[in-house]
């Protein structure tokens, strides 16, 4: 069709993911009015209506889905060209888009990008931050090249790396350093301080807590490790977090860090890609100097007790 281009394409992708003019605007870095111009070219172009405009979102007509879900399926197949192209080129190179979950950005990113910019001079790493659903999407969508989160993600499509293993620490307040270590039945009948909902750490915590059945008991919400770390300080409670959040966490409140008797809490940390990007090869080795981050960075923690 002669004037569609793949510009059109990546506008109405995000028109049609996000619902509203204002918010896919900003996904693609526009004004709202120039991305309005782009969609009625393209409706132009079609001779037909792709979206109903509403006061406060927008909603695809029946056409609208249709090509919603073909201009996804074209963009898919252009970006694994890039992909393709940047394998042939030797070492990575340009920007290696990298998810990563709130429970390990804060502690291993900062390491993560040095080592990889060492490794790869010629890569750019682009982080995003989200909870695992959401940098699990956008990789499948190939918003992202990678992501780390915590295994298994149950998605067939992903490639999985196990990067290292990691156990959850009990956080309370100082004056509680001397007491008895609770069993996890006992954690049901505390003040616990978890993640908001959408957190995969809170659902590995309640499965810990409650053997995955029922809430603990005075259950409160916070919406990061740091939040939570503060409140226990606060003498609201207890909580869970992570080895490798304890030397940065710890810090913070008066509280205390003690580890569970064996068999312990923990997670799996790992590295996710697609199983269709053609950058495999490449993939395992930004995987493999990741995990020695990651080991390293863990068992530093550990030697910091």
């Amino acid at each position: 069709m002669i004037g569609l281009t793949l510009k059109h394409l990546r506008y109405f992708d995000a028109l049609a993911r996000e619902g509203h003019f204002g918010r896919a605007a900003a996904r693609c870095s526009i004004t709202q009015p120039a991305l309005s111009q782009q969609i009625k070219e393209l409706e132009m172009l079609l001779d037909a209506p792709l979206v109903e405009r509403g006061a406060r979102q927008i909603r695809l007509t029946t056409l609208g889905e249709v090509f919603a879900e073909r201009a996804r399926s074209i963009l898919h197949s252009v970006d694994e060209i890039q992909d393709i192209v940047r394998s042939k080129r030797g070492p990575l190179t340009g920007a290696f888009r990298l998810g990563v979950i709130p429970t390990i950005a804060p502690y291993l990113l900062p390491q993560i990008i040095g080592t990889l910019s060492k490794s790869f001079p010629n890569m750019q790493v682009v982080p995003r931050e989200a909870v695992t659903q959401s940098v699990v999407a956008k990789l499948l969508d190939n918003h992202l090249d990678a992501a780390i989160v915590a295994l298994p993600t149950s998605e067939p499509e992903l490639r999985e790396f196990a990067l290292f293993e990691e156990e959850f620490l009990l956080v309370r307040h100082e004056s509680e350093a001397q007491q008895p270590v609770p069993k996890a039945g006992q954690l049901e009948t505390m003040r616990l301080l978890l993640l908001e909902e959408g957190h995969c750490f809170r659902d590995q915590a309640l499965s810990f807590c409650t053997a995955g059945e029922l809430a603990p008991a005075n259950l409160m919400e916070g919406s990061s490790l740091s939040t939570l770390v503060q409140m226990v300080g606060a003498g609201m409670g207890v909580t869970l977090i992570p080895e490798i959040a304890m030397h940065l966490e710890g810090r913070i409140a008066p509280v205390s860090t003690v580890r569970f008797p064996q068999p312990a809490p923990k997670r799996t940390v790992g590295m996710v890609w697609r199983k269709s990007n053609p950058l495999a090869e490449q993939m395992m080795e930004i995987a493999s100097a990741i995990r020695i981050v990651g080991t390293n960075f863990r068992d530093d923690s550990r030697g910091a007790e």
